[in-house]
Order: C-alpha cells, then sequence, then structure tokens
C-alpha cells in the first residue's frame, strides 16, 4: 500500500512516516498543499490522509482538490478538531473520516485500513497494458491469452509499473512501494527482479513493454497508436 500523507508539521509527518513503514505502508509526506497536488496529478495512491489544519485555509482547498481529482479515493482528514462545524465542512468537502489531534498511531492506522477495506471493490480491479492484464484481486496475470506464474514480489512489482504505465518510477520508488524500504541498497535486487520479470512477461511476446531509462530506472512503454511501434 502507498499513501499520501499531507502533514505541516515535520516532526509529526516524520512519526507517522516510520510507524507507517513498520508496517509495510509506504507514506510519501509532503508539508504543502502544492506539493501534494503534483504528487496526487503524478502517482496513483491507494488513499490520502490529509492535515485540515494547514495555513490559510489551505487544508479545505487541498481537500476540494484531491477531491475534484479522484472521485474514489479513500480520504481520511485530521486535524485539530477544535469545532464541530470544521468536521462536518471536511465531510462536506469529499472527506470519508476525520480524526481529531491529539490521536495514536493505533487509532489513525485503524482508520486508514477501515477505510481501504470500504473502498476495495473502487479500486481499479483489473489493469491491462497492451495485451498483458493483470487481475489484482485473484493474483492472475496473462499475456495474448496465455497465464504466467509469478512471484508474489514480482507480481507487486509488475502492478506497480502498470499502474504508472507510461511514467518513468526510479529504484528508490521501487523499492519504496514493492519493498517497503528505502535507499539505495536494495538498486542490485531490483534489477534482478526487473529482469526476472522479463524473461517472463516481455522476452516470449511482442510487443516489449519494459524499458530500462538510463540512469533513472524503469517504464512500462505505451504504444503509439498512430505508428504501432513502443513510445
Amino acid at each position: 500500500m502507498r499513501i499520501l500523507l499531507v502533514e505541516h508539521d515535520s516532526s509529526l509527518g516524520s512519526f507517522l512516516e516510520k510507524e507507517f513503514a513498520a508496517d509495510k505502508i509506504a507514506a510519501d509526506v509532503v508539508f504543502d498543499p502544492e506539493r501534494a497536488k503534483a504528487a496526487v496529478a503524478k502517482r496513483d495512491y491507494d488513499a490520502a490522509i490529509l492535515d485540515i489544519d494547514l495555513p490559510r485555509g489551505g487544508g479545505f482547498q487541498l481537500l476540494q482538490d484531491v477531491r475534484s481529482r479522484r472521485k474514489q479515493f479513500p480520504i481520511l482528514i485530521i486535524g485539530t478538531g477544535a469545532r464541530t462545524s470544521g468536521r462536518a465542512d471536511a465531510l462536506n468537502l469529499g472527506a470519508d473520516d476525520f480524526l481529531a489531534k491529539p490521536f495514536g498511531f493505533s487509532e489513525v492506522l485503524a482508520r486508514l485500513r477501515a477505510l481501504m477495506h470500504g473502498g476495495a471493490d473502487q479500486r481499479q480491479a483489473v489493469l491491462r497494458l497492451e495485451n498483458l492484464e493483470l487481475i489484482r484481486d485473484q493474483h492472475i496475470v496473462t499475456r495474448g491469452g496465455r497465464k504466467i506464474r509469478l512471484t508474489p514480489k514480482e507480481f507487486a512489482l509488475l502492478e506497480y509499473l502498470l499502474v504508472n504505465a507510461g511514467q518513468r518510477v526510479t529504484r528508490s520508488e521501487i523499492a519504496q512501494h514493492v519493498w517497503h524500504h528505502s535507499g539505495e541498497t536494495l538498486t542490485n535486487i531490483i534489477d534482478v527482479y526487473v529482469n526476472y520479470l522479463r524473461k517472463k512477461v516481455d522476452v516470449p511476446f511482442e510487443p516489449k513493454l519494459i524499458q530500462t531509462v538510463r540512469g533513472v530506472g524503469y517504464q512500462l512503454a505505451v504504444l503509439n497508436p498512430s505508428s504501432g511501434r513502443v513510445a
């Protein structure tokens, strides 16, 4: 699971990031609305936790913007909760739940999991690119109608690449989302698993979809409909 966490208190944001990582949840932490909007536009997150107490009413504006971009997307609001009207405003603007500060990590984790469970049927169940298909809940991958057997880690890697098809993803991003580990220590392991994946889902088929982006990472290519070639 990968979530967006917007928290203007950097110490609280860092604490939550570490706690989520311990529970194998990758949290992208940002501290201002503009970076949050850019992150939502770029990545396919599973959920978002938004601090409603951003300066100059920025939390409410951010909530509106995120909800307008993602109609079916669990959003948990955190805030001081001093005003009942503030909670009502957040829910009316599209939040799915509101958790008042201060809170324990176990509670925010439980709220997040409840939202994810409730919205599981709203997440795109099948991912497709050209003749490649991945069925998330059944852990089935086929290409050209032929079933492909993948290990759990290979499946998670392919799923992440498909979610971000056409976009470059860095090895660091892959490490955080697939291995739930930050840092550069997994670079060689990631390269090995991409090679495993290529042999199973790319080498025996056409067109070739898994591309190496030198100095960056990888991406799944999207065909150019006008030329029929890999873009």
